[in-house]
């Protein structure tokens, strides 16, 4: 592969590796008085009035649209995708956990395109088998009518069927339907499809005083029977029929942000008093946003082009301690302040040291004598320690100060290319200190070697797992929660299933180069190994009309699984476990369930991010975090602070050439205890 080649994949590699609603103003209130009978609207089917006892040939028979997506963690999704005649009955009893009936569960293929483009279909039953709900208000009891949204889905767990697991209440974005974030997900437009059993049913014409879709004030009106689509986009609201309609799903609150087209002042502008307001941790992490602003909006505002404005971006997201905060790479900035290397990583030993961790052959540290576990006394006539505390590295910043450490050590080496070091180090076994004048050269296989599953076999499965074979204990490596998610809950299904039938006496889960992916099928995973439910924390984001943090979202919990592994169980971090890693580790600290070990503590990197991806000039990316997580009682989880092992295991000379696992062998040893 050459250089060239090389700077573009990681580009690509790391964005990879980088990684869940609007409000309408009712504008006048209608009451009962006021609302017309609803208007049927003919189509061009139609070509004389229908008689008594003929079908209506406008009828809703088949449904079929676009689903318009941004996000970038969308696409994780779509290897087993469909489109749902999704149930409301949910949210019209405002129920977050309510199941979705299988008899009801009517689905529909989604095509993917050449052009990356979504396109869906779905064809409506005769007599749907939702769920009857009596929505007149009248205090009467009626049948009702079943109440549906078209929304995208994709199944992970068991059967075809959607379960529990897959998701409860009803969808909050790429649905038919458009939710507020700022009301807990109430519907507030889109279109929403009805069936009632008789002519007899009546539904609600508009949103009432309150704003909310059914509740006591909404003024109701007579529907016909079988399917009509009600527009709620209209006051009062469209009643229609059509044979074929086209309903695009509306993404909603995990949009992104586009200031594409805006000028760099504007574009800035614009993120900047959104980030400002948005962003979860501005009091923990001591942030002066005026302060940022009136530094940064000058070189903006002076910008005049895409490099420049980049760099601009690039130092304004360093001042944000934050490992959620990610700018996309410039391949050409990456290349004139990193692209050269001499073939040389970098690590720190626990007692201080600075080890070559590995030295590439035919490269110029090798070429001049540095071997395999030197230690390395200064760098550009510097204390390599003092070199390291100032190493801004490009792939900043971070939440925790152990993982920013580690990431200096590692970039240390990353230099303009042609540069020259002066390099003072001793090889293992030897007293003599050595000193060479080394030239880089365009090289980036030793920046790739410290990139987290940069070397992982390409055909490796996500989760892979053994049995030791000194000790019979199970391992299970899971190395991401963002590959395909159905893949995913079947391997780990199996896998666990098979550790119990086998009575293997302990497990250790390796999460050491786990960069996070999906949160729920985290926690799924994590109720493999508990009896009981249990809260970790909630989500609060920032609401617009009220200024404040609030929940918008179902706590996060841990469910208890279908199987139960109920062994001792030992959990493998380090700051390479991310996100929804951190939260499966976080999952199995409770009640003591798991010993968590490693050579330091997790990322640090908890705040979620769906809501916050921006997309701005020149092609650029960058998402900040939006979501603030509290434990029950209001204390910040993870973020900042990381998840500390229970047992710290020092890292040596031996573990960082390879020789020895010192953290597995030290958490084989900790099971075995527990085991006796």
């Amino acid at each position: 592969m050459t250089n060239f080649k090389k700077v573009y994949f990681i580009v690509f590699f790391i964005v990879i590796l980088l990684s869940c609603n609007f409000f309408t103003d009712i504008s006048q209130i209608v009451t009962p008085t006021t609302i017309p009978t609803p208007t049927l609207t003919p189509t061009p089917l139609l070509s004389k009035p229908v008689e008594p006892g003929e079908a209506n040939p406008n009828e809703p028979v088949f449904i079929t649209g676009d689903i318009p997506y941004t996000s970038r963690f969308f696409l994780n999704t779509i290897s087993e995708p469909f489109v749902l005649l999704e149930d409301e009955a949910g949210f019209v009893r405002r129920d977050r956990e309510f199941q979705f009936p299988i008899n009801s569960q009517l689905i529909g293929p989604v095509v993917l395109h050449p052009d990356e483009k979504l396109t869906y279909s779905l064809s409506l039953p005769a007599v749907p088998q939702g769920t009857f709900v009596d929505v007149d208000n009248d205090s009467q009891v009626d049948t009702g009518v079943q109440v549906f949204a078209i929304a995208y889905w994709f199944n992970t767990w068991g059967d075809t069927f959607l379960e529990p697991r897959d998701g409860t209440g009803w969808s909050t974005a790429y649905a038919s339907t458009m939710a507020d974030p700022n009301k807990e997900g109430e519907i507030q437009g889109g279109t929403l499809i009805i069936w009632a059993p008789d002519d007899q049913q009546e539904f609600p014409a508009s949103f009432g005083e309150d704003g909310l879709l059914f509740t006591q004030d909404d003024p109701v009106v007579p529907v016909p029977a079988g399917y009509s689509l009600v527009n709620l986009d209209q006051q009062p609201f469209r009643f229609y029929k059509e044979s074929q309609p086209r309903l695009t799903l509306i993404e909603g609150v995990l949009a992104t942000n586009d200031y594409s087209k805006d000028t760099y002042k504007d574009a800035f502008q614009k993120m900047f008093d959104k980030v400002s307001r948005e962003y979860p941790f501005t009091v923990e992490k001591s942030i002066d946003w005026q302060a940022l602003y009136q530094k940064f909006f000058p070189r903006i505002e002076s910008a005049k082009n895409k490099e420049e404005f980049y760099q601009a971006i690039r130092y304004f997201t360093y001042e944000i301690p934050d490992g959620h905060v990610r700018l996309s790479i410039n391949p050409d900035v990456l290349y004139k302040e990193g692209g050269g290397g001499v073939g040389l990583v970098l690590t720190e030993l626990s007692d201080g040291k600075v080890i070559a961790s590995q030295v590439l052959a035919s490269k110029p540290a090798a070429n001049a004598g540095i071997k395999p576990g030197a230690e390395i006394l200064s760098w550009n006539d510097q204390p390599v320690s003092d070199v390291i505390e100032a190493t801004i590295p490009y792939f900043s910043p971070y939440s925790t100060a152990h993982a920013k450490r580690v990431e200096q050590a590692e970039y240390l080496t990353r230099v303009p290319p042609g540069s020259r070091i002066n390099v003072t180090f001793k090889n293992p076994d030897e007293v003599q200190e050595k000193q060479v004048s080394l030239k880089a050269e365009v090289e980036y296989d030793s920046l790739f070697l410290t990139i987290p599953g940069y070397n992982q076999d390409v055909l490796a499965l996500p989760i892979e797992a053994s049995i030791l074979d000194d000790s019979g204990l199970g391992y299970i490596r899971v190395n991401t929660f963002s590959d395909d998610y159905a893949l995913m809950a079947s391997i780990w299904d199996r896998q666990i299933q098979l550790l119990i039938d086998e009575k293997i006496p302990g497990l250790i889960i390796d999460l050491r180069e786990n960069s996070g992916g999906s949160m729920s099928l985290a926690l799924d995973f994590a109720g493999y190994f508990f009896d009981n439910e249990i809260t970790l924390y909630e989500n609060k984001y920032y609401n617009s009309e009220s200024g404040e943090f609030e929940s918008t979202d179902s706590p996060a919990k841990v469910k208890p699984g279908p199987i139960t592994f109920k062994a001792p169980v030992a959990v493998l971090v380090s700051p390479d476990c991310v996100s929804a890693c951190e939260g499966f580790a976080y999952a199995l600290e409770q009640e003591d369930r798991a010993i968590i070990l490693g050579n330091y503590p997790t990322a640090g990197a908890f705040g979620e991010v769906g809501r916050g991806q921006y997309q701005l000039p020149d092609d650029l990316s960058i998402q900040f975090p939006t979501g603030r997580p509290e434990s029950t009682d209001g204390t910040i989880v993870i973020e900042g602070v990381g998840i500390n092992p229970d047992i710290l295991v020092p890292v040596t000379l031996e573990s960082t050439l390879g020789q020895v696992d010192s953290v597995l062998e030290v958490a084989v040893q900790a099971l075995l205890e527990k085991i006796k």
